[in-house]
């Protein structure tokens, strides 16, 4: 009886398959912290005015901005990725209380908690084989 479940783990076993994968899916997890935080430093100001309307300090931004953006291109390369994924996966359940937890935010809110989601499986299984950290495990 055909399992879609085997025909995929067969696919995804295969070596270069599973290095691909696991950088794609790296790369997607990455680019939007990446953006944001990049938009926070180009429209600093602005930033600072939404965060202390959300109750939040707006001196906290410079802190923000280096997670986002330091914490992406982190992921991007894969270096200390299961820690900066872990620090991000915090991050993103943190902000999704704190900008995202009103009843017409709510797309805003579970996107947050699918990018933990998806930050947490990479602390489980690290960067994978086109990383730093690859490089320096070996």
């Amino acid at each position: 009886m055909f399992n879609p479940n085997q025909v995929i783990q067969k696919i995804v076993a295969q070596p270069t398959v599973h290095a691909t994968l696991t950088f794609v899916a790296r790369v997607l997890l990455a680019y939007i912290f990446i953006v944001a935080g990049w938009g926070k430093l180009a429209g600093y100001s602005a930033t600072v005015g939404y965060m202390e309307a959300m109750g939040v300090p707006g001196a906290l931004l410079p802190i923000t901005i280096l997670v986002e953006l330091g914490g992406g291109l982190a992921l991007l390369f894969g270096v200390h990725a299961r820690l900066f994924a872990a620090a991000l996966a915090g991050f993103s359940l943190v902000t999704a209380f704190l900008f995202h937890g009103t009843p017409e935010d709510s797309i805003h809110f579970m996107k947050n908690f699918a990018m933990a989601g998806g930050l947490i499986f990479l602390v489980l299984h690290g960067a994978g084989q086109w990383s730093v950290d690859q490089r320096f495990e070996k």
